[in-house]
């Protein structure tokens, strides 16, 4: 792995020297963008609006639109507007990492020390891990400032990006009704299914299944075969009663 960021990770009067690391990997399956006509790929260019002619990175600048002219914006303007966020990421405070919404969740990074001495690194993973607490704490990545929480994972500390408050839209206009009435024997029925299907956590047991069923045909294509599609078996159908359908799903889920 590479890191992507270098700096401290810093807690009270504490301050610790990491790296970061990507904690995630795409799965997706690279597909290349084809002219059909002849199967060329398709290749973007950044072209001058002006000239037509495609413009070399070291060229690239990144400007800020005022009336009708553009001010640049160099990099020492972006560590400019804050110093310290581009260099420590500063836990402000200790949540309970069970009241963050999973909606808030972006992307996780690994953090590693970056000095021989790891001693606060460990106090640190070991604190959270017994107090069940996260840090959240701000910091700029990529010209970028990002709200995180910190929380150990085994014995490593991860970032995980979170969004702001703002960036969560409204459900108000959503049109949700309020005023269902649900019995008790139908809400019963439906805790005593959830808890039919209820265990514990564990991620390693599903797969990416999609993609594997696509590179079988993209592979059996390769082979001048043609894709072999499934028919889906329409579930039947067990009429409009909530309650009758609550029971025949516990009754399926103990002959499974």
């Amino acid at each position: 792995m590479r890191s992507i960021w270098k700096g401290s990770l810093g807690f009270g009067l504490v301050s610790i020297p990491v790296k970061l690391y990507s904690a995630v990997e795409t799965s997706k399956i690279d597909l290349d963008m084809l002219d059909s006509r002849d199967h060329s790929r398709i290749r973007y260019q950044r072209v001058n609006e002006h000239t037509h002619k495609e413009v070399p990175y070291d060229k690239i600048v990144k400007g800020y639109k005022i009336n009708d002219d553009y001010v640049i914006v160099e990099e020492q303007d972006f560590e400019a507007a804050a110093p310290e966020k581009s260099k420590v990421i500063e836990i402000e405070s200790f949540v309970d990492i069970a009241d963050v919404n999973p909606m808030f969740y972006e992307t996780s990074y690994y953090t590693e020390p970056d000095t021989k001495n790891n001693k606060a690194y460990a106090l640190l993973t070991q604190a959270l891990i017994k107090s069940k607490k996260a840090g959240l704490a701000r910091f700029v990545l990529r010209s970028t400032e990002s709200l995180c929480i910190v929380h150990p994972v085994e014995s490593v500390l991860v970032v995980t990006r979170i969004r702001f408050g703002q960036e969560i839209r409204s459900t108000e206009d959503l049109k949700i009704a309020d005023d269902v009435t649900v019995s008790k024997k139908e809400l019963d029925v439906g805790l005593a299914l959830i808890n039919q299907y209820a265990e514990k956590f564990d991620v390693s047991k599903f797969k990416d299944e999609y993609n594997n069923e696509l590179l079988k045909i993209i592979h059996a294509k390769a082979k001048g075969k043609h894709a072999t599609i499934k028919k889906l078996k329409p579930k039947k159908a067990t009429g409009d009663d909530l309650y009758e359908q609550l029971m025949q799903s516990l009754n399926a889920k103990k002959e499974a």
